[in-house]
């Protein structure tokens, strides 16, 4: 095993033979199949609002679905830790079997489970437990899949064989709004109740697949050659966190490469997606169809900008993306709003927005616990107006002082749903957006912006992660900063900006959240990432 395993590092020095480029296709093409388990719920939030949490109102359900999408982000880091702790021990091979199947079988559940008209209380319940377990098997599958590449493929091109990983996140959403669509043409008006279930059931069939693809990967000779040796860490987490070198690496990652990555990534494919739909009033179809042309066009600068990064080095590439995504994340948001829905922007210059109200009856429209009810006037109407899409301005009254609000010179007092719909309808503030209206180019070329901006910031970032760290604890070194960082930096992301944006009727002062993010993670980056192109992976 020795020889083999030492020929097998020889050989992807010399250059990477036909078998390892078999590997690379076959664990990036099982780590698609992953993210489409997971991405799907993502993509049918707002159905699965109505679906699993029908006992609050329909503003405080979408919040809830979000959360319940975000529990699966919470726990990655955990998932991290655990099959990180296997992959470093036993192998990349038999670890990447263990999280596929949880996967397949958790998303598998979602389709299957009863909703909140069933079962009551414990269909949200189910549905949440699903999600966590979806999220331990991807807090295992993305370090086991960089590093099970990285180390198969020569130095100076690590960047752009790893970016073919990076690639299967963005193909793996590509291929759930993909399913979803087909299936939305297929159900009609059915997908709502029923239809929706029909691309958790398809996970089924690639589960297979990835189960047939896994199953025919060898182990990596990186990890051969360490087990060969003698010298695989029994205890990587003690390595990893009880070191002070490791710790501070891990900790470089974690705020100068993947929390400003994170929040481009999601902005770019997830939260721009939430914006369209509930903020502009676009019809998911047409949404879908243009994220989805976007993702198609942008998906191949994972593969350029991640050679480029072989060429010019890892941090410069990332740092730009960062830089560029903190300046225009505003402005690009703020052209798909003329693009999808000028008259959005129109009512809300002629007929003006405010909501006046005592602070003390305004709250948060959610909590994590989902104990509260927004029983308050202020409450129900920002719920109203979130729901709508309409943006507004907050007016402080005094201490007692019932609430009401104002659309251009007409007041409302209190809560009042059918005279606010007539009141908004009079002031052209439309409650879809107008096809005719929609400028789609440019909405297809600012959306490409974003996913360019995606590719800049995470096409050199598996390299870079993988030569930061030692063989020895290298899965549990990248895996745990990477999955703290998208789980809980990037996955509350969208009920972060969307409850920013609730509380102050700014559609888009939820943007701030990433943007500020962005800018920390260049500063960071800028001064205390060093440069790994080219490193020795077996020596570091």
């Amino acid at each position: 095993m020795a020889e083999n395993s030492l020929a097998g590092t020889a050989d992807v020095k010399a250059g990477i033979s036909r078998e390892d480029r078999k590997v690379i296709l076959a664990s990036s093409l099982g780590t698609i199949f992953e993210w489409y388990d997971f991405y799907l719920y993502g993509s049918l939030a707002v159905v699965i609002s109505r679906q699993f949490f029908a006992g609050v109102n329909e503003a405080t359900g979408f919040v809830f679905a979000l959360l319940a999408f975000a529990a699966g982000f919470i726990v990655r880091p955990f998932g991290a830790i655990f099959f990180g702790r296997l992959g470093d021990i036993i192998g990349r091979k038999h670890t990447f079997l263990v999280t596929m199947l949880l996967m397949g079988l958790s998303t598998l559940a979602v389709g299957l489970l009863p909703n909140y008209a069933a079962i009551g209380v414990a269909a949200p319940i189910l549905l949440i437990t699903a999600r966590l377990l979806q999220g331990l098997a991807l807090g295992g599958e993305y370090g086991g899949a960089a590093v099970y590449v990285a180390e198969h493929a020569p130095a100076s091109q690590r960047g752009y064989y790893t970016s073919w990983i990076q690639t299967t996140a963005t193909i793996g959403l590509l291929l759930s709004l993909a399913v979803i669509l087909g299936c939305r043409l297929l159900t009609g008006d059915a997908f709502d109740t029923w239809g929706w279930r029909i691309p958790f059931w398809v996970s089924i069939g690639m589960l297979a697949v990835s189960m047939w693809i896994r199953l025919s990967m060898h182990e990596s000779p990186a990890f051969l050659r360490m087990k060969a040796e003698g010298k695989l860490s029994k205890a990587p987490l003690r390595e990893v966190f009880g070191e002070r070198r490791n710790l501070a690496k891990l900790l470089i990652a974690l705020f100068g490469m993947i929390a400003g990555m994170t929040v481009v990534w999601y902005t770019g494919q997830f939260y721009v997606l939430y914006f369209m739909t509930q903020s502009l009033r676009l019809d998911p179809m047409s949404a879908n169809l243009l994220l989805g042309a976007a993702l198609l066009l942008g998906s191949p600068f994972f593969i350029f900008f991640g050679a480029l990064s072989d060429r010019i080095g890892r941090k410069p590439v990332m740092l730009a993306g960062m830089l560029a995504a903190a300046i225009l994340l505003m402005p690009l948001f703020k052209g798909l709003t003329q693009a999808i829905n000028p008259q959005i922007a129109a009512a809300a210059q002629t007929s003006r927005v405010v909501v006046a109200a005592d602070p003390a009856q305004c709250h948060v429209q959610f909590d994590l616990l989902g104990q509260r009810k927004n029983t308050s006037e202020c409450d129900q109407i920002k719920a109203f107006l979130a729901k709508a899409g309409v943006p507004y301005r907050n007016q402080t009254l005094n201490a007692g002082d019932a609430a009401h609000i104002w659309i251009g010179t007409k007041q409302i007092e209190g809560f009042d749903p059918v005279r606010l719909k007539q009141e908004l309808n009079a002031a052209h503030y439309p409650a879809q957006a107008d096809p005719a209206q929609v400028n789609y180019p440019l909405a297809l070329a600012l959306l490409f912006a974003l996913i360019l901006l995606v590719t800049m910031v995470y096409s050199p970032l598996a390299a870079a992660l993988v030569e930061m760290f030692p063989t020895r604890i290298r899965y549990t070194a990248l895996s745990v900063p990477y999955h703290v960082g998208v789980g809980w930096i990037g996955g509350l992301l969208p009920t972060i900006s969307f409850s920013l944006v609730t509380a102050t009727g700014d559609m888009y002062f939820g943007l701030w959240y990433p943007v500020a993010i962005a800018a920390f993670g260049f500063v960071v980056g800028l001064v205390f990432v060093r440069e790994t192109r080219g490193v020795d992976i077996e020596q570091n």
